[in-house]
């Protein structure tokens, strides 16, 4: 009966060790995965930082509007920067600081079982040492009677008091487990439950300021105008009279069924000029006078 306790006892102990093992497995993983995602996180910041940095030194070189745009990206995207900060340091705090307690509390744990095996190996020796003592071979009936009952008896008895002390500690340090771990278990529970929960609120707080951000960059973006920024790139880089002369080329480029009939000759291949046609006209007007006067003659 007692062996058959202890047995139970002994599948029950594998069990909670199994159970302690699987849990600093698994939350070591979790541990130093979250803990890259949280440096990996970091790298992107400092990154961001470099990404601002040359952004602003770019715009230092551009045209008005242009530069206004790009500054004002840059202070949106730092201002994001500072958000993954704060995200970095909650998901440091309160992810991965949480999961790599799990390392000492695992140990604790392990201690207890350590406790609880000496005990019950020190009740399996003296139970095996009773039942040693009880089941002696003829041989040793000879010596017994040497000895004498008395011996015998009290040799018996200190086997049965030491059995009972180590069964009793046994037990005490069984029923310090099962308590132990089950308040670890479901501790576990409820550390898995807050630390995913926790995880999930930083990230939706910081994509919830990104996306606002990022609205604010991408407007600041739309904003630059075009038209006012080339007109600036044009006056820097041409003469002041380009204006003027860029209508000229403009109007000779036209062709000369868009031009008026009051304007003047403008000499250019392939162009019939005003000028040329009010030339035709007066000749054709001649013939016709000096064809009038030879029939009058």
């Amino acid at each position: 009966m007692l062996r058959r306790s202890l047995e139970n006892r002994d599948a029950q102990t594998r069990q909670l060790q199994d159970a302690v093992t699987n849990v600093e497995k698994h939350f070591g993983e979790l541990c130093q995965i979250f803990a890259a995602y949280v440096r990996k996180t970091a790298r992107l910041r400092d990154k961001a930082d470099l990404l601002v940095n040359e952004i602003n030194a770019y715009a230092s070189t551009e045209t008005p509007n242009l530069k206004q745009g790009l500054k004002n990206f840059a202070d949106e995207f730092a201002k994001l920067q500072d958000y993954r900060q704060a995200e970095v340091e909650r998901l440091e705090a309160k992810v991965v600081e949480p999961l790599k307690a799990y390392g000492t509390i695992v140990k604790m744990k392990r201690d207890d079982l350590k406790a609880t095996l000496t005990a019950r190996n020190r009740e399996a020796k003296q139970l095996t040492q009773l039942e040693r003592t009880r089941q002696r071979n003829p041989s040793d009936r000879h010596i017994i009677s040497q000895v004498g009952k008395w011996y015998v008896k009290t040799w018996i008895l200190t086997a049965e008091t030491e059995l009972q002390r180590a069964t009793m500690d046994a037990t005490r340090t069984t029923r310090h487990l099962e308590e132990t771990i089950d308040n670890f278990e479901k501790q576990k529970i409820k550390d898995i439950k807050t630390v995913f929960s926790e995880f999930i609120t930083i990230e939706m707080l910081f994509h919830g300021k990104a996306l606002e951000v990022y609205t604010a960059a991408f407007q600041n973006i739309q904003k630059i105008n075009e038209d006012e920024d080339l007109e600036v790139f044009r006056n820097s880089v041409y003469p002041s009279d380009y204006s003027s002369r860029l209508d000229i080329v403009r109007a000779n480029s036209k062709s000369p069924l868009q031009r008026p009939l009051s304007t003047k000759c403008v000499s250019g291949t392939g162009q019939v000029s005003t000028c040329q046609l009010r030339k035709g006209q007066q000749a054709d007007d001649e013939d016709e006078d000096s064809d009038i006067t030879e029939e009058e003659n």
